[in-house]
């Protein structure tokens, strides 16, 4: 009676299982993939609205995000651009082409994401018409990778509605308190800009001292976790400035780049 324990035997069944196995989690990873993506972009959408403070209990994410206004910018003019395709655009893809972004030097890189895409996606919500609030994407290095979030603008575009991070690499406990919801209180109100439109917002090292007349300008930092603090402060003075979205928010001011009929 020849055995069934044979090598030969071992390594076939061993096969037959891998390949089965791999059949089930391709079959899986595509029949969910557009659940996956729907999933994903519910996500962002809830951090957009969590930023901009117009989460309700009551309503779906979907009837809520039905009252932003999505538009894609120039970085460089300022300007809207119509010519590309809201649901086909990709911050990640127009970053990674050489056409589509620019490479950044490193004295002007302080959010270090080495390169900065030409065009943009922005949102606004308008209430009875009125821009009530704008909602920019911004991302850059915190400890141990980058930070991808969204900051809300009041309509004056210098007061903070909202900071809020929907994707890092911090540590729990330390950095990772990016995402809690007392420190993320503190963001409200905060001023961005100075008299003279610079961006003075920052994430200080401690606790900011209520009475002092930089308090406007400061948020207490994360405790034990200076780097990630640092990295906060960098991306926002990145994309808040000349470099990111200040042609635009400079444009928005003096025109009517505003009204929800642009």
């Amino acid at each position: 009676m020849k055995s069934n324990n044979s090598i030969l035997k071992t390594i076939g069944v061993s096969l037959v299982l891998c390949l089965v196995c791999s059949s089930v989690i391709s079959f899986a990873a595509v029949s969910l993939k557009e659940k996956q993506e729907a999933n994903v972009l519910r996500d962002k959408q809830q951090t957009i609205l969590a930023a901009a403070g117009l989460l309700k209990e009551q309503e779906s994410v979907d009837q809520i995000f039905a009252s932003i206004s999505e538009k894609i910018i120039n970085l460089d003019t300022g300007d809207y651009d119509f010519t590309i395709d809201l649901s086909s655009y990709s911050q990640k893809d127009y970053s990674k082409n050489e056409l589509t972004s620019k490479t950044l030097v490193p004295k002007e890189d302080i959010a270090v994401i080495k390169r900065r895409e030409n065009f943009a996606k922005v949102y606004l919500y308008y209430k009875d018409e009125v821009l009530e609030a704008i909602i920019l994407p911004v991302r850059g290095l915190g400890l141990w990778g980058t930070l991808y979030g969204y900051i809300a603008l009041e309509s004056d575009l210098q007061t903070i509605i909202g900071l809020e991070f929907y994707k890092h690499k911090e540590t729990p406990g330390l950095g990772a308190e990016v995402d809690n919801p007392k420190w993320k209180a503190l963001w409200k109100g905060k001023k961005v800009y100075d008299t003279n439109g610079e961006v003075i917002l920052s994430v200080i090292k401690g606790q900011v001292k209520r009475n002092s007349p930089s308090s406007l300008y400061q948020v207490d930092g994360l405790s034990g976790a200076t780097i990630t603090s640092k990295g906060v402060t960098n991306l926002l003075h990145f994309w808040l400035g000349e470099m990111g979205y200040g042609p635009y928010l400079k444009k928005l001011k003096e025109s009517n780049l505003g009204n929800s009929n642009v």
